[in-house]
C-alpha cells in the first residue's frame, strides 16, 4: 500500500468492482484506453480478475482511492510499461501525477528495470504532459498501432529512465 497526500494506492480487489466499472464504462475516460468502454459488468469483472491475478514479477499496478472510494488505477501493468486512468469526475487535479508519480517511484524501487515506458494517443495531450513533467521523454511515434472499435489509433512511445 503506497499513501500520498491525498491518496492511498492499493492492490485491486473484487469488491472494487463496481467503482472500477463506473471508470470503464465511461466513455470520456476510455477515449484514449486500449479498448472501448466496457458495455457490462461482466467485461469489468474480468478485466478486474486479470489486474488480481497478475503475477508480480510482470505486473505491479494499483486502483487509487481518494476519500475512501476507488477513482482509477496506476502502475506497472505490463512491466516496464506503465499506464493510468481516472474517472474524469477526478480530471485537472493533479491527482494523476500523485497517483503515477508515487506508483513509479515504487516500481523502480522494487523492479531492476532500467526504464519505465508509456504508449500514448498522440491526440492525448493532457497525458503527454503529464509524462513530460514526470521526466518522461518522447523515444519514437508509430501510425496505426492500434484498432479501438472501428478507429485506428497511433502511439507515440515514451521512456524513463531508473534515476540515479
Amino acid at each position: 500500500m503506497i499513501h500520498t497526500q491525498r491518496l492511498v494506492l492499493r492492490r485491486a480487489r473484487i469488491g472494487d468492482l463496481d467503482d472500477i466499472h463506473r471508470i470503464l464504462s465511461n466513455a470520456a475516460a476510455m477515449r484514449y484506453w486500449s479498448t472501448p468502454p466496457h458495455s457490462d459488468i461482466e467485461q469489468t469483472r474480468d478485466w478486474l480478475a486479470a489486474m488480481i491475478d497478475a503475477s508480480p514479477d510482470e505486473s505491479d499496478d494499483f486502483v487509487v482511492e481518494h476519500g475512501g472510494r476507488v477513482i482509477g488505477k496506476a502502475g506497472g501493468w505490463r512491466l516496464p510499461e506503465i499506464g493510468y486512468i481516472l474517472h474524469p469526475d477526478h480530471w485537472g487535479q493533479g491527482l494523476a501525477s500523485e497517483a503515477l508519480g508515487a506508483a513509479i517511484a515504487h516500481v523502480f524501487a522494487r523492479h531492476p528495470v532500467a526504464a519505465l515506458t508509456a504508449d500514448v494517443d498522440p491526440r492525448n495531450t493532457a497525458s503527454l504532459r503529464l509524462l513530460e513533467r514526470l521526466g518522461f521523454r518522447e523515444t519514437h511515434r508509430a501510425e496505426r498501432t492500434m484498432q479501438i472499435g472501428d478507429e485506428w489509433c497511433d502511439s507515440v512511445y515514451l521512456s524513463l529512465p531508473r534515476p540515479r
